[in-house]
């Protein structure tokens, strides 16, 4: 697993997608945890609500304890940086809220590619708060 490489700080990236479930009452959560030291990355499904807790409220570019999701990541410091949600909607910096919301995109942008020269497009994405 990723524990074999590890750096002086043990810090890792980790981006979050909410997955649909069969029943709704439970929340699943797709974590893909990267190792920028070595390139490694790793996709975890993970369905228990307490592992996914330190996670809840938190903004993108925050470091969170991964020591909630087991034994393995004891020690490891996790970044947040980015996600989707079930829809597949993109999380982007800088709006600052936890639903979705439709902006204005022009070129230079994050989340938008300009087709044409000039044009802009309103799309939904979704805030950086997890």
């Amino acid at each position: 697993i990723l524990a074999q490489a590890v750096t002086a700080q043990k810090a890792l990236c980790v981006q979050i997608t909410h997955k649909t479930s069969e029943s709704s009452s439970v929340l699943n959560m797709k974590l893909m945890i990267a190792n920028p030291a070595t390139g490694q990355h790793k996709v975890f499904d993970i369905d228990d609500d307490n592992k996914l807790r330190p996670f809840f409220d938190k903004r993108m570019a925050t470091e969170v304890e991964a020591d909630c999701l087991g034994d393995e990541f004891k020690g490891y410091i996790m970044r947040i940086s980015g996600g989707n949600d079930k829809q597949g909607f993109p999380m982007k910096q800088g709006v600052l809220t936890n639903n979705r919301v439709r902006l204005l995109f022009k070129k230079g942008m994050s989340c938008f590619r300009e087709r044409r020269k000039g044009c802009r497009k309103r799309k939904s994405v979704r805030g950086c708060i997890v």
